[in-house]
């Protein structure tokens, strides 16, 4: 296998399972957040509600729904209509699955331009959120360019294949779950 589509699809492997324990995470955090603020807790254990739990939460979730793209794109589990275009082997499918990747590229493309023109901005002015953690609004919007980078890798990889080793035959949603 070629080493960079090797490389590009280690990344987005690592990038889902990597927003799949984040959402783990997240999953604590507010459990914890709902057990702290309980009455039972605050008396016996004299706690009181955190201030990061929401913040965090949200950063996190706002770098799991850039980051997992890649992976959805990398499993084939995109939207796809396959009505008229059934037989993956035929020249009109794998034109058609190139003009899909096309336009991902110009909006992907679009989307980590201005993503990291906001990052870089964000960045060298030391832009902060008004909140009380009050983090860094790099931290946010770099997430924006990231992500959408690693999706153009994943469609450069994904076209790469259409061309020389064909395209996957998929399975009827049905016999898959």
């Amino acid at each position: 296998m070629n080493p960079i589509l090797h490389f590009v699809d280690s990344m987005s492997e690592f990038a889902g399972k990597l927003c799949a324990w984040s959402l783990f995470a997240v999953g604590l955090f507010i459990t914890y957040e709902i057990t702290v603020r309980s009455d039972i807790a605050r008396g016996l254990l004299g706690t009181a509600p955190t201030i990061w739990v929401d913040e965090v939460s949200r950063i996190i979730q706002v770098w799991v729904a850039y980051l997992a793209p890649a992976y959805v794109m990398k499993h084939r589990e995109m939207i796809t209509i396959e009505i008229a275009l059934q037989d993956p082997s035929t020249l009109a499918r794998r034109l058609a699955e190139t003009l899909g990747i096309i336009m991902l590229f110009i909006f992907a493309g679009t989307a980590t331009f201005f993503g990291f023109e906001l990052w870089l901005k964000a960045t060298l002015a030391g832009h902060t959120t008004d909140s009380f953690l009050a983090p860094p609004k790099w931290l946010t919007h770099g997430s924006i360019w990231v992500g959408f980078s690693l999706l153009i890798a994943q469609g450069a990889a994904d076209m790469w294949r259409i061309w020389t080793v064909g395209i996957p035959d998929t399975k009827p949603l049905d016999s898959e779950h």
